[in-house]
């Protein structure tokens, strides 16, 4: 559906206010589908985050400052993250011995476990998910790419 549709808007300012307005609705759309496709594993957007970047990390550990860094949401609260992955036994903290001001983050077999359930369950592929072909989302990254690329 236009975003001039979804939003009851039939004039915009110009091309560049439709354009942000549209990859703000999108993103929120996309935002919500993943959240309710989470749910049903028992985990929110940030957290599943959280995994994904431990499990690239694996078998290796990783800093909360790692964990910032690499993150999406760069507003999300990592250490809180954390604390309920630690509950749920997704994720472990230890003392580094290398330094023991830092603690080692890892993620756990359970973690693995359910990120691989998450995987085969679909929910974040392509299929289904979104109207838009191979080549279409290449030419999508490239354009989100080039957007960002203004410095």
């Amino acid at each position: 559906m236009r975003i001039e549709d979804e939003i009851k808007q039939p004039i915009f300012r110009d091309e560049y206010q439709k354009a942000f307005i549209n990859l703000i609705y999108t993103s929120n759309w996309l935002q919500q589908r993943q959240a309710a496709a989470f749910k049903g594993f028992g985990l929110t957007s940030p957290q599943f985050n959280i995994l994904r970047i431990l499990r690239g990390q694996h078998p290796l550990p990783a800093t909360v400052a790692l964990l910032i860094d690499r993150m999406l949401d760069k507003t999300s609260n990592a250490s809180r993250i954390v604390d309920r992955l630690e509950e749920k036994k997704l994720v472990t903290r230890t003392v580094c011995p290398a330094n023991r001001r830092a603690v080692d983050i890892r993620i756990t077999k359970a973690g693995l476990e359910l990120l691989e359930q998450v995987d085969e369950s679909g929910v974040l592929a392509s299929d289904g998910n979104c109207a838009l072909n191979e080549d279409e989302m290449r030419q999508l990254n490239f354009l989100l790419d080039k957007m960002r690329d203004i410095e």
